[in-house]
């Protein structure tokens, strides 16, 4: 290694820290970037996450976030699951849970080790400063991971890496070094649809292109009030997030499961069933999801979701549930168990 290589020396130092992707692009994106946003949002897109139009200028412009800034280093932590996240929406008395919420709020994870690069970087490079960020705040993470070579946007909108698979999540330490840039990833999607015809309610209006406001990941977390009932049959068991298109990509052949301990699964949060959880109230709902990115969505969402779930099942033993919950004070969370009980009435009485 070139000991006077800064590029070399910041990646060692990552992956040294546990980090499974590193790559390195100039602190801009180009106009294509902007124009994508500024489509996004004059549709209307991103429906009720008022925080992208709110900020859309530091998203598009990566020096508007911080005016000092020459260039990113773009990392990736792989939290590939063990086993085939499909297989969960076989169960339907069970709930199927998002692979990146099955474990501890991934943001803890991540933010850590950036800080802990961060603070290395410093050190090492007299006179430098440093920025870091996690999804938290408006960075386009996943143009800028292209930049960086980790991998490309695929047809679901999420990045792709060729040893990754779909199941990266990504951090960036913006720094004050003007460090050379690496090329930026091919597009290897090919004539492959399949994450396209995996979307159970058809959130892609075309390929590269996601309409939030019908995803199932979009609706269980963002959505705050009923869920359109057109959508909700369509969701099946989907209770917090979703994984189709991504679990279908054929690059996730290369991905190896993770075996970072805080991102291997909570046994309690693989496929537990439903009327367990919509027996839950709010502090059992804080207590059994401490630690946990569901813990965000509060009580009546996630029983929101919940019930549609209860509705989806077929299952008439969980009626009573459902009728239970049919007067609750959240009327978000009665207007989900009336609907709920309507569907297994039906199945009931056949």
């Amino acid at each position: 290694m070139n000991e006077a290589d800064p590029r070399a020396l910041i990646r060692d130092e990552a992956l040294r820290l546990g980090f499974d992707a590193v790559g390195f692009a100039r602190a801009e994106l180009g106009p294509e970037v902007r124009d994508r946003l500024a489509d996004f949002l004059a549709a209307g897109m991103h429906g009720e996450m008022g925080w992208m139009e709110g900020r859309a200028e530091q998203r598009a412009h990566p020096r508007a976030l911080w005016p000092e800034a020459l260039s990113v280093v773009s990392l990736g932590l792989s939290y590939a699951p063990e086993d085939d996240p499909l297989r969960y929406l076989e169960m339907p008395d069970r709930g199927a849970i998002s692979v990146y919420a099955r474990h501890r709020d991934y943001h803890d994870l991540v933010k850590s080790r950036l800080k802990a690069l961060a603070r290395w970087m410093v050190a090492r490079f007299a006179g430098s400063d440093v920025k870091v960020f996690v999804d938290t705040a408006p960075v386009s993470e996943k143009p800028l991971a292209q930049q960086a070579g980790l991998g490309w946007q695929g047809k679901h909108t999420n990045l792709v890496s060729r040893a990754h698979g779909s199941w990266l999540f990504l951090g960036e330490v913006y720094t004050t070094l003007a460090l050379e840039p690496d090329a930026p990833h091919a597009d290897r999607c090919g004539s492959c649809t399949r994450c396209q015809a995996a979307c159970p309610t058809d959130a892609f209006p075309a390929p590269y292109r996601l309409d939030p406001r019908r995803c199932v990941s979009y609706l269980t977390i963002e959505h705050r009030g009923p869920i359109p009932e057109e959508l909700r049959a369509r969701m099946g068991n989907r209770i917090y997030g979703c994984d189709d298109c991504l679990a279908v990509c054929p690059w996730n052949r290369f991905a190896t499961p993770t075996t970072v301990p805080g991102l291997v699964a909570r046994e309690d949060l693989v496929a537990p069933r439903l009327a367990e959880l919509a027996a839950l109230d709010d502090a059992a709902f804080r207590a059994r999801f401490s630690g946990s990115p569901i813990k965000r969505v509060g009580r009546g969402r996630f029983v929101r979701n919940v019930l549609n779930a209860i509705g989806n099942s077929g299952d008439a033993s969980l009626l009573p549930v459902a009728l239970r919950l049919s007067e609750d004070e959240d009327p978000v969370v009665a207007d989900s168990a009336r609907w709920a009980a309507g569907r297994l009435q039906t199945i009931s009485t056949a």
